[in-house]
């Protein structure tokens, strides 16, 4: 199709669909539907997918699995990792047939595939026989594509219920995973399968945790299912990455592997990158990168370093992509208003809008006046200068929405970026100017 056709035709238009119904149908064809061959688990959810996807592939890995993993950020082929810069959770299915061929060929035996509801309506992964289904959790976001939650929240749910249409392979049953905290957990629930395993604190999941203990480094939380309790000590820290690791707990146990060696493996990952990952730096502040973009990953971000006893105040980089759900940004930036101490707002993926049109939709979300502990600097690298150069003992400055990506879309062309390296330049700069 041409730019401009695409441009002409919306992405949910029926032909639109069908068209890339068609290509997925060829590409299986054409590769010889090689996710017939694999055991294959897609994670899906609003937020924590990239992360969950990450944990599973890199645990499974380590237990000595062949994996192949397909996230938003980076692609794992068995022993090496390449950083995905498509800029898409899902790939054409073209790509992706032929990236499962590839990894079938080296004798992956597990494909770990991160599914955003893109994916799903856009039918790029059309005829993956998927094996386990995990949910992470459900808020609003993409909305532009999906109109409302109820579209959303299906769309979603094909995921669960492909589980039930798809054959059975031999050496696995299907199996669902459902964070029993998230919205609309009880249309998931509803549905019928072979394993049904939920995760949370509270007593009807299969799997909780409880006895929280942490610091700055390390976590440390207990265990139950049915038969066994034991205790996960892990370099992972805050709460939410106890939610990831739970959903991959569940998918350890279905691969066999015991309580101890389940420990063993979590523990033996230092860090997953992109949730909350610190910049290391000589001065009395703390800088965290995250991808947050929604409003529930921003609650869930800023409260987290709001619980940190030490900190003073928190300052926060942050900006609404461009073409994207113009519904949740107002909302997103109360959110960081309300619960930053400074706020700088700048550049993100602009896509095909213009900077100004963002900054309208954002600002009716900050009751608070520029030059009142906030900015608009739509240069990113000035964004992210200014915060640094305000910090003072104590303080946190968080650095939302791009994470460990390494591109950014600006209306005009691509521009190679990556905020843990312009953070480090700026700290150069900085120690050479004491």
């Amino acid at each position: 199709m041409s730019l401009n056709f695409k441009k002409m035709v919306s992405l949910d238009n029926p032909l639109r669909l069908m068209y890339h119904k068609v290509r997925a149908i060829l590409a299986n064809i054409v590769y010889g539907f090689p996710s017939q061959k694999m055991t294959v688990i897609g994670i899906t959810g609003t937020n924590w997918k990239t992360t969950t996807t990450n944990i599973i592939a890199k645990w499974l890995r380590e237990a000595w699995y062949k994996v192949f993993m397909f996230s938003t950020i980076n692609i794992i082929m068995w022993d090496e990792e390449v950083v995905n810069n498509t800029k898409m959770t899902s790939p054409d299915a073209f790509v992706l047939q032929k990236l499962l061929k590839q990894a079938k060929e080296r004798w992956c035996t597990i494909a770990v595939i991160e599914t955003s509801s893109h994916s799903i309506l856009m039918n790029r992964n059309f005829g993956l026989n998927y094996d386990f289904a995990v949910l992470t959790n459900i808020t609003q976001d993409h909305l532009d594509l999906h109109k409302t939650m109820d579209n959303y929240v299906d769309t979603k749910l094909q995921l669960f219920k492909n589980l039930i249409i798809y054959k059975r392979k031999q050496w696995v049953k299907k199996i669902a995973i459902i964070n029993n905290e998230s919205d609309y957990k009880d249309l998931f629930l509803a549905e019928t399968f072979d394993n049904l395993y939920t995760y949370w604190k509270d007593s009807s999941s299969t799997i909780k945790f409880d006895n929280v203990k942490s610091t700055f480094e390390w976590t440390s939380f207990d265990v139950k299912i049915a038969w066994s309790k034991f205790t996960i000590d892990t370099p992972l820290r805050w709460t939410f990455n106890i939610y990831n690791i739970l959903a991959s707990i569940w998918v350890f146990i279905a691969f066999w592997l015991k309580p101890e060696q389940i420990q063993k493996v979590i523990k033996s990952i230092n860090w997953v990158a992109w949730r909350m990952e610190e910049v290391e730096n000589n001065w009395k502040f703390k800088i965290f990168v995250d991808y947050a973009h929604t409003p529930d990953a921003l609650v869930q971000v800023l409260d987290t370093i709001r619980s940190i006893e030490w900190v003073k105040r928190i300052i926060t980089v942050f900006w609404a992509t461009g073409d994207r759900d113009k519904t949740k940004r107002p909302i997103m930036w109360k959110i960081v208003s309300d619960k930053s101490d400074v706020v700088v707002l700048t550049q993100d993926d602009d896509y095909s809008e213009k900077t100004e049109s963002i900054i309208k939709d954002v600002i009716p979300g900050i009751e608070r006046k520029e030059w009142d502990n906030f900015w608009v600097i739509t240069d990113r690298k000035e964004a992210i200068r200014t915060a640094l150069l305000t910090a003072e003992e104590y303080d946190v400055i968080l650095i939302a929405g791009k994470w460990d990506e390494h591109l950014m879309l600006t209306n005009a062309w691509p521009v190679e970026w990556h905020d843990r390296d312009v953070i480090e330049g700026i700290l150069g700069e900085m120690e050479g100017e004491k």
